[in-house]
């Protein structure tokens, strides 16, 4: 063996241990110089611009349309890109009704069946019109768009297009020439036009005829004309006049209504009622559009804050500011809370304070709160309501995340929101109903009132709604006009007041209730055999411990619950037949005023009798009357006073136990500033300011390369390589030593 083989040999193992040194170093720098983790859903460099990220979970949104769009995850998108005329307050609860593109909120004018005026105090029966003319602010300007795109002679520059020239072209931004032009009253009209439109199918169309003039005519109308056009041509809408709808002059659009129904204003503040520019219309009703998947579905326009500017489907969406937009004033009003919660610093300032909200697809509930806790997306999901309830649960069930979430200086803020869970009694069964005589309708009722003592809400949020939900005393939740706090607004049938303490009746009073409506120790007093009632249920068997408990309340006053299992469309049969004795169901308010939760107890609205939303049946002349009586008032304290008694009947009546109000909440990173959990106010991104630098501080510390690990490693490779070269020089040192013994030397 030659002399520079035997150094091979003997210092292989150690050279080939220091290029691993080397090599374990090298990476060891690039994970210290540039920290990228491999689940970051954006680039690094986005982090400290103006750019809010958050994810949606489930599929993208299928209706941007604001003339179809009714599901939830399309709201941050619509509210954001679509101004209705009113809005509501960020800030103020109540809601507080707001305008948005219209410059303040119109009183309607009154006329009787002749057309003739009558004074603003006119009884409502003698009404036969309601006329809102309604005021819209001058400059206000659309999104840049193709639709608008004009050229030097001043005509469309993309209408009209052959399927041909499409080619390429499968989103908003492929066009080159964008243009813009002035919102007017005429838009308006056009946009709630389409609700009558047989193209578009708007799932509320049917409200809106029973209240415009002369809509389900102008249906009809369209419909037949419709029948004349070919499929795909453009069915323009500006053709054919809408009675009750006319835009007076480019900013005074006038509306009017059968009737009157002061509830026609909330209306005015959903994106059912946006307005939609013809022009947009004509430009998506052209060959091939639909085919490449342009259309108001998927590339909306809008004069809000903000456009839709990138659209991956199932992928990624973009909202970028509108550079039209006009820059509306952050609120300087709000709740007492606000100020000291930070929610007012940025008072008179102009909105929005974003450049960009990105979405991005997360299909698993884990790894995308995994990335709010890293710090990369700012909030989870922007239209769900339910992680800051979550987490704070979470907190209250871990020291460790409590400890996590607190270290993080997270923002989760809940509030009890419009929305009512109640348990309700068919009024229309002999057992728990209103009974065929005066007699039998003061025991059922003494029934209903000693079950609405026995089942403890409070306990039951307790346990089913880990404390993140409030009992309920009335139909009517928080937030609605005509709600009444605690003290004051307590439920005298099923809570006694001491001072401003409030506390559930005790169970002997219940069981006396029990005994005047003829079950003493819960069995009917002339046959002895034992009060049995029945709950429909259609959350399947598997909520056994919900079930039991609701058999344990009733099982103290000695009453039994037998649960039927059902699926819910054997349930809704069951309600519509008036065959269910009791059900456990929730109302959302649609808009936040007490008509639209006392409707569910106008006796014209019986489920059995029209298939309304009154499912208990209830019925009661008073009631009635006083809600004809509402269903005319305005905002008030002669308003106020009938809601009071309203609720006062329906709580000695009981045809409901109220159940509770649930929270929702909001979670929200650090450095994301002025965030209020809402359920009615859905154009909140326009209000959220952000501070990047302090997002990208807080993910470099949050996310830092843990390096101890590459060192241990580098440390047990060099140990384990000088051991290895030690060992082979022995044995070289001993394959020496045997040939020079053999050779005698």
């Amino acid at each position: 063996m030659s002399i520079w083989q035997r150094i091979r040999r003997w210092y292989q193992p150690f050279i080939l241990t220091v290029f691993a040194i080397v090599a374990v170093s090298i990476a060891v720098e690039r994970c210290t110089v540039n920290v990228e983790p491999i689940n970051r859903p954006y680039s690094a460099e986005a982090a400290g611009e103006n750019i809010l990220f958050t994810a949606f979970t489930q599929r993208s949104p299928r209706h941007l349309d604001p003339a179809k769009s009714y599901t939830t995850d399309e709201t941050p998108f619509t509210y954001s890109i679509y101004e209705p005329l009113y809005g509501y307050h960020y800030l103020q609860r109540p809601y507080q009704l707001v305008p948005r593109a219209a410059s303040h909120i119109a009183e309607p004018s009154y006329v009787d069946a002749q057309g003739q005026p009558l004074p603003d105090d006119a009884p409502g029966e003698a009404i036969a019109e309601s006329i809102y003319d309604i005021p819209i602010q001058a400059g206000i300007m659309y999104q840049p768009h193709p639709a608008f795109a004009r050229d030097e002679q001043g005509g469309y520059v993309y209408w009209p297009l052959a399927e041909e020239a499409l080619e390429g072209f499968y989103a908003i931004p492929d066009f080159a020439q964008m243009g813009t032009r002035e919102l007017t009253a005429a838009d308006y009209e056009y946009g709630i036009k389409r609700l009558a439109s047989p193209r578009v199918a708007s799932p509320i169309y049917t409200t809106m005829a029973e209240h415009i003039v002369g809509m389900e005519s102008f249906n009809k109308t369209l419909n037949e004309h419709n029948k004349t056009l070919p499929r795909d041509a453009w069915l323009d809408l500006r053709e054919f006049p809408l009675e009750g709808v006319q835009a007076l002059d480019d900013h005074t659009l006038r509306i009017r209504i059968k009737g009157k129904y002061p509830q026609f204003k909330y209306w005015l503040a959903m994106t059912f009622t946006a307005p939609i520019p013809w022009e947009a219309d004509r430009f998506y009703h052209q060959p091939g559009m639909a085919e490449h998947n342009l259309s108001l579905n998927t590339w909306p326009v809008g004069t809000g804050p903000y456009m839709l500017t990138e659209s991956i489907l199932n992928r990624r969406h973009v909202l970028s500011r509108n550079p039209y937009f006009r820059g509306e004033p952050y609120p300087c009003e709000g709740e007492a809370a606000d100020q000291a919660n930070g929610l007012l610093q940025d008072c008179g300032a102009p909105t929005p304070f974003i450049d960009q909200v990105v979405f991005t697809l997360e299909k698993e509930s884990v790894p995308l709160m995994g990335k709010f806790l890293q710090g990369y997306y700012d909030i989870p999901q922007i239209e769900r309501s339910e992680y800051g309830v979550a987490m704070l649960v979470a907190a209250e069930d871990s020291a460790d995340k409590a400890e996590l979430y607190q270290e993080r200086a997270l923002k989760l803020d809940t509030s009890l929101e419009a929305q009512v869970f109640y348990m309700g009694f068919n009024m229309a069964d002999p057992v728990v109903g209103h009974g065929d005589t005066p007699e039998q309708a003061e025991r059922n009722r003494a029934l209903r009132q000693a079950i609405s003592i026995a089942i403890d809400w409070e306990e039951y949020a307790t346990l089913f709604q880990d404390g993140q939900a409030e009992a309920a005393h009335s139909p009517l939740p928080p937030g609605v006009v005509g709600y009444e706090p605690l003290p004051e607004g307590y439920n005298p049938v099923v809570y006694e007041r001491q001072g401003e303490r409030i506390q559930r009746r005790d169970l002997d009073q219940a069981k006396a209730l029990l005994a005047e409506a003829g079950y003493p120790n819960g069995r009917d007093q002339q046959t002895g055999a034992p009060l049995i009632l029945y709950f429909d249920w259609t959350g399947g068997m598997g909520a056994s411990a919900l079930i039991d408990w609701f058999r344990r309340q009733l099982r103290a006053i000695d009453v039994q619950l037998e649960v039927r299992a059902t699926d819910f469309n054997r349930f809704q049969e069951k309600l519509e037949q008036g065959s269910a004795q009791l059900f456990l169901l929730g109302w959302v308010a649609d808009y936040p005023d007490a008509e639209n939760f006392l409707f569910q107890f106008y006796g014209p609205k019986a489920k059995m009798l029209s298939g309304g939303e009154n499912s208990a049946n209830y019925q009661s002349a008073e009631f009635d009357a006083l809600f004809d009586r509402l269903r005319y008032l305005d905002d008030g304290p002669e308003k106020t006073g009938v809601i009071h008694q309203m609720v006062a009947l329906l709580q000695n009546d009981a045809p409901w136990m109220f159940g509770y109000y649930p929270k929702s909440g909001s979670a929200v990173q650090s450095w994301v500033h002025n965030a209020k959990p809402t359920q009615m106010v859905r154009n909140t991104l326009q209000y959220l300011r952000l501070d990047p630098a302090q997002r990208v501080q807080r993910q470099q510390q949050w996310n830092a390369p843990v390096l101890w690990p590459l060192w241990v490693g580098a440390g047990v490779l060099v140990v384990a390589a000088v051991g290895i070269w030690r060992w082979l020089r022995r044995r070289e040192h001993q394959r020496q030593a045997v040939t020079l013994s053999s050779k005698g030397l």
